[in-house]
């Protein structure tokens, strides 16, 4: 059974375009992901890599032509049924807009006839939102949304909270 139950990608407007990052995105990533001021903020470099390494499983949103936000994802080499998520992050104008869900359900889309089964992401407790995000997601495309510890604040040093992977599958 694949991923995708039913098709979603759809934009919440017709000014958001969505597209694969770019390497020129990277400083961007990293700028939005710092802004943000709730997700772990990695270098340029490593953003930079990520949309040259990683493009085809993540996705970029521009609203009236301007970097919105993103989604960082990638294949889980040891198995590549699962498309991991890695961090979302729309700009503080943007939000409220649906364009979360439209970048999630574009991956989900894009991975729909090649093998891909499932989605996971790790959330810590307190992030609410992501949680609605993503159970909203699932729940729109009919899927299953289940969480379990994955990561203890111990595991991820520095006063992080621990991470709870959650999983959308059929």
């Amino acid at each position: 059974m694949r991923l995708s139950q039913t098709s979603a990608t759809t934009t919440p407007d017709d000014r958001v375009a969505l597209r694969q990052p770019r390497i020129s995105d990277g400083a961007l990533m990293h700028r939005l992901a710092v802004d943000t001021g709730v997700l772990d903020a990695n270098t340029v470099y490593a953003y930079v890599l990520w949309c040259h390494d990683f493009a085809a499983t993540s996705v970029v949103a521009e609203v009236d032509g301007e970097f919105a936000g993103f989604v960082t994802g990638y294949q889980r080499p040891a198995d590549p049924s699962v498309l991991m998520v890695w961090q979302v992050a729309v700009d503080g104008r943007q939000r409220g807009r649906g364009i979360a869900a439209a970048m999630l359900n574009h991956l989900i889309d894009g991975f729909a006839d090649s093998g891909v089964r499932a989605m996971h992401t790790t959330i810590s407790p307190d992030n609410e939102a992501s949680q609605r995000l993503f159970s909203s997601v699932a729940q729109r495309r009919g899927l299953t949304f289940t969480r379990r510890p994955l990561f203890a604040a111990t595991d991820l040093g520095d006063g992080h909270e621990a991470e709870d992977l959650y999983v959308l599958a059929p």
